[in-house]
C-alpha cells in the first residue's frame, strides 16, 4: 500500500509539471486546443489511442461484453483496431486534416459551418457535444472510482471526489500539446500494464488451453465465433464502438492538430499496433472474468448472485496481479482514463467558448478569452460529470453506448458525406443528423439496449444523408 501511494504521488506531481509547462507555452486558443497544429507523428499516434481507449473500455466494455461473449468479444478487438483506428487514419485522416486548413477550422462545429454554410448544423453539433459527453465523462470516472476503491478501499464517494479535483487541476492547467506529451507517458504505461496482465491470467489461469476448456465447461458459446447473447448484440457493439470514430469529435481533432501527410502515414502504424495490443488483451481479460469470478470467491462482483458488471475488471485484477506489479496495473488504467478525460474535456469546453460564445454571443472575443473560458469551461464539465457520475445512474456500457450513439447518429452522416461528395448539402446534412439522432434516442427510451440502439442511429445518419441531398436542391459549397 506504501508503495502504491508512493509511486500515485510521483505519477500526479509528473502530470502537474507538464500541465504547468503547458500552461506556459499555450498562449493562444489553437496553441491550447491544438497545439498549434504542429503536433508530430508518434504523439499523435499515442494520443488518438489513448484517448479511444480509457477506463470506460478496460473497466465496464472487458468486463461485461466478456461476461456475456466469452471470447467472441475479441471481435470488438479486431473493429476498433482495423475499422476505428487503421480504416479511420488511412482514409479519414488526410482528408480532415486537408479540409481543416482549407476551411481554416478548428473545431467539428466550425466544419459544418463552412462545408454546409450552415450556422445551425454549428450550433447543434455544440449542443450535442455538451449534452452527450458529460455522461461520457461521468462514465470515466465511474470507472476510476470502482478501481480506486478495489485497490484502496476508498469510499466511492471519496475517490470520485479525488479524481475529480485532480483532473480539474491538470486539465485547466494543461493545453493539448502538454496532453499529447503526457499521452506518450500514458501509452507506454498501458502497453506494459497489458503486457503484465496478460502473463498473470495464463499463470495464475494455467495457460490458455486451459482457460478455454474452463470457459468451454460453463457454456460451450463462451469460445465459439459468436457469443451467447447472439450475433446482433454482437455486431451491433462492434459497429458501435469501431464506426462511431469516424466522427467522433475528441478523434477528429486529431487530425486537426496533427503536423502534415507523411505524419499522418507514420502515425497510422503506430496507432494501429498499439490498438491491436490493448484491445486484443483487454476484451481477452475479460473473457477469463467468468473462468476467475463467482459470488463464491469474489462476493463483492455479484449482488443475489448476479453480476456487477462494473465491478467484474476491478475485482478480477485485484485476484490475478502480483501485488509487488499491481501499482502497474493501477497506473494503466489511471493512464487511459486521464488521456480520454482530457480529450473529451477539451472538445467540450472548445463547444461552450469557440462554437457557443464566440460562434453566437461575441463573435469579436479575442484570443485571451477564448482561452481563459476554455479553461474556465474545462472546469464547470468536471464537476457536471463529477456530480453525475456520484448517481451512478446507470452501467458504464449503457453510458458509453448511449454517449457513443447519439454522437454518431447526429455527426456521422454529415460529417462523413461532406468529407467526400460535394453533392451532399445542407438538407442532407441537417435531416440526416435530426433523424439519425432522433431514431436513436427513441429506440433507447423505448427499452432497445443502447449499442442496439446506437447502431441503428448511426445507420440511420449515414444511409438518410445522401437520399435527402439527391431529392433537394443543390447547394452550392466550398467543397
Amino acid at each position: 500500500m506504501v508503495l502504491k501511494i508512493i509511486v500515485l504521488v510521483a505519477y500526479a506531481l509528473m502530470i502537474i509539471w507538464v500541465g504547468l509547462a503547458g500552461f506556459r507555452k499555450a498562449r493562444s486558443f489553437s496553441d491550447f486546443f491544438l497545439g498549434g497544429g504542429k503536433v508530430g507523428a508518434w504523439m499523435t499516434a499515442f494520443t488518438y489511442g489513448t484517448a479511444y481507449f480509457s477506463a470506460v473500455m478496460f473497466i465496464g466494455f472487458a468486463g461485461k461484453i466478456g461476461w456475456g461473449f466469452g471470447l467472441s468479444g475479441l471481435w470488438v478487438a479486431a473493429g476498433n483496431t482495423l475499422v476505428g483506428v487503421l480504416l479511420v487514419w488511412w482514409l479519414l485522416g488526410p482528408r480532415i486534416k486537408r479540409m481543416s486548413v482549407d476551411y481554416g477550422v478548428h473545431t467539428i462545429g466550425e466544419f459544418f459551418e463552412k462545408r454546409y454554410d450552415s450556422r445551425f448544423l454549428k450550433l447543434f453539433a455544440s449542443l450535442c457535444i455538451f449534452v452527450f459527453f458529460i455522461p461520457y465523462t461521468a462514465a470515466v470516472f465511474m470507472g476510476l472510482s470502482y478501481l480506486f476503491r478495489s485497490n484502496f478501499g476508498l469510499d466511492y464517494t471519496l475517490a470520485l471526489i479525488l479524481m475529480g479535483g485532480f483532473t480539474a487541476i491538470y486539465l485547466v492547467l494543461g493545453g493539448y500539446k502538454s496532453i499529447t506529451i503526457i499521452d506518450v507517458i500514458f501509452g507506454i504505461i498501458m502497453i506494459l500494464g497489458v503486457g503484465v496482465l496478460l502473463v498473470s491470467i495464463l499463470d495464475v489461469g494455467g495457460g490458455l488451453g486451459e482457460i478455454t476448456d474452463g470457459l468451454g465447461a460453463i457454456d460451450p458459446k463462451l469460445v465459439e465465433p459468436v457469443g451467447p447473447p447472439g450475433w446482433w448484440p454482437l455486431l451491433s457493439l462492434v459497429f458501435l464502438t469501431s464506426v462511431a470514430p469516424m466522427a467522433m469529435p475528441q478523434l477528429v481533432q486529431k487530425f486537426y492538430a496533427i503536423r502534415d501527410k507523411r505524419a499522418i502515414r507514420i502515425g497510422m502504424i503506430g496507432s494501429t499496433i498499439f490498438a491491436l495490443i490493448i484491445t486484443g488483451i483487454g476484451y481477452f481479460a475479460g473473457a477469463t472474468t467468468r473462468f476467475f469470478l463467482s459470488p463464491e470467491n469474489t462476493p463483492m462482483a455479484f449482488r443475489d448472485s448476479q453480476p456487477i458488471f462494473d465491478a467484474l475488471m476491478p475485482e478480477l485484477l485485484t485476484r490475478i496481479i502480483p501485488d509487488a506489479l499491481s501499482v502497474l496495473i493501477l497506473l494503466l488504467i489511471l493512464s487511459a482514463s486521464m488521456s480520454t478525460l482530457a480529450a473529451l474535456v477539451l472538445i467540450s469546453s472548445s463547444a461552450i467558448a469557440k462554437d457557443f460564445y464566440a460562434g453566437f454571443i461575441n463573435k469579436d472575443a479575442s484570443d485571451t478569452t477564448l482561452t481563459r473560458l476554455m479553461r474556465i469551461s474545462s472546469a464547470v464539465i468536471v464537476l457536471l460529470a463529477v456530480v453525475m457520475a456520484y448517481y451512478r445512474p446507470a452501467t458504464i456500457v449503457s453510458i458509453l453506448g448511449i454517449s457513443w450513439g447519439a454522437i454518431g447518429a447526429a455527426f456521422l452522416g454529415p460529417f462523413i458525406w461532406g468529407l467526400f461528395t460535394k453533392r451532399a448539402n445542407r438538407f442532407g446534412a441537417i435531416g440526416s443528423g435530426l433523424i439519425g439522432l432522433a431514431v436513436c434516442l427513441v429506440l433507447y427510451g423505448t427499452g432497445t439496449a443502447s449499442p442496439q440502439a446506437g447502431t441503428l442511429g448511426m445507420l440511420t445518419s449515414l444511409v438518410s444523408a445522401p437520399i435527402i441531398s439527391l431529392i433537394t436542391p443543390r447547394q452550392a459549397t466550398p467543397a
